[in-house]
């Protein structure tokens, strides 16, 4: 895993597998992989999102580091903070699995199911950090926009509606359906004449 370390000048703890330090370059925004492929829908062109890697049924989002500690402030000021969410965020002092190489990702893949692997991977040669979502204003003197990140709020918020949705989706029967009305003791129009 020397790539981490020489080509992208990120810390890596000396574990087998090798895992990425959070917190000294980057965050890490953790949530369910469905909340996450909506997030690579909703945020498709390049460059406005940072690195995406998927471990298991998790997407980890990069961000700038710090985004741990301002996470429970922002979701409480976006006013979700009363609300379950299978959001967290990884931050100073903690560990993330390291996705193989890109080019190796499929190989190492089909040997190991759950190894991760990146979705969109990190630029060798190219300064991760412009490249993340971070708490700024909304656009930038001297720039058009393209390619350029999204703010936090952004993607917090983007994130934090999708999980709700998701569990709704998931807790919920529909309240339509012949099951759920016969559960609250209504019985379906077609039952009743």
């Amino acid at each position: 895993m020397g790539w981490y370390e020489h080509e992208l000048g990120w810390p890596i703890a000396g574990t087998t597998p090798p895992h990425l330090v959070t917190g000294a370059r980057f965050d890490a925004l953790r949530v369910p992989a469905k909340v996450g492929f909506a997030a690579l829908t909703r945020f498709p062109r390049p460059g406005e999102l940072g690195p995406v890697a998927l471990d298991g049924r998790q997407v980890l989002l990069l961000v700038a580091a710090g985004t741990a500690e301002e996470l429970p402030g922002l979701l409480e000021w976006l006013e979700w903070s009363g609300i379950p969410l299978d959001l967290t965020a990884l931050g100073a002092g903690d560990l993330m699995r390291a996705p193989a190489h890109p080019e190796w990702g499929r190989r190492e893949a089909a040997y190991d199911r759950t190894a991760p692997v990146w979705l969109r991977p990190p630029q060798p040669g190219c300064e991760v950090e412009p490249t993340l979502p971070a708490m700024c204003f909304a656009g930038r003197a001297g720039t058009d926009g393209a390619g350029e990140p999204i703010g936090l709020v952004a993607l917090v918020s983007a994130l934090a509606t999708a999980c709700h949705r998701l569990r709704l989706l998931e807790n919920q029967p529909c309240s339509f359906s012949y099951a759920s009305r016969m559960d609250a003791g209504t019985r379906p129009r077609s039952l009743t004449s």
